[in-house]
């Protein structure tokens, strides 16, 4: 009998083994430039999405579950703001410290599109473009971008604010002011166009002044203009 119950117990062992679940492929699927990558973990080309800066040291997680890759062109020679695309989707997942730390993109209130819509569809994407610490989304229609890499110093702790005096559109003059106490939006985290700018009291900070017409030109850049993953990786 104690040597059925050895047999019975081996083979437990055996197939226990046997049924283990296999640990999900992981593959670079973009590389910035010779230090820094994405790494894509699960099957399928779904999964967590991983973050490497080995010259900094710099190991993250901006996706923990259900990341697709971006399918149309991205140029990314940025290095303090990263910006990351995903699939079926115009929004980004964001860092301002080198890949540190992540958190969303939005996109502003108001008619971006020529529809009147906020935010582009993803079929109507062309490139996504990072460079010195600004995104440029280029659709079909317009050109979305993120404001200039600092904040205005009138809006920031012990600043005097912004004084303003509008048009209300009917006439009016309608006078208001940007408080250090409620600046609004952060620099690199809304994306709009100069279309959805105009009327908005955004355009009165420093940062979303001068802004280009067109994505700007990227020199000498040695890193990926698009994302790949092979769908059969650990099969």
């Amino acid at each position: 009998m104690k040597g059925l119950c050895t047999v019975l117990a081996a083979t437990s062992v055996v197939l226990a083994t046997g049924c283990q679940a296999k640990e999900p492929p992981t593959q670079v699927v973009y590389r910035f430039d010779d230090h820094r990558f994405l790494e894509l973990k699960g099957w399928g080309c779904e999964g967590e999405l991983w973050y490497t800066d080995t010259l900094r040291g710099i190991h993250t997680r901006p996706v923990s579950q259900f990341y697709r890759i971006f399918t149309k062109k991205f140029v990314h020679p940025s290095e303090r703001y990263i910006a990351i695309p995903t699939w079926d989707d115009p929004g980004t997942i964001i860092s301002k410290d080198y890949g540190k730390t992540w958190s969303p993109q939005f996109f502003s209130v108001g008619p971006n599109e020529p529809d009147g819509t906020n935010q582009p569809s993803y079929e109507d994407i062309i490139s996504f473009t990072v460079v010195n610490d600004q995104g440029f989304l280029q659709t079909k229609h317009r050109l979305y971008m993120s404001s200039k890499p600092f904040e205005d110093p009138r809006i920031l702790p012990g600043g005097p604010g912004i004084a303003y005096t509008v048009d209300d559109g009917m006439g009016n003059k309608v006078s208001g002011k940007l408080d250090p106490r409620s600046p609004g939006w952060a620099w690199g985290m809304v994306y709009m166009t100069k279309q959805g700018l105009e009327g908005s009291t955004q355009q009165l900070k420093a940062n979303w002044q001068d802004l280009p017409d067109s994505v700007p030109d990227v020199k000498g850049y040695t890193g990926w203009e698009h994302m790949q993953c092979n769908m059969d990786a650990g099969k």
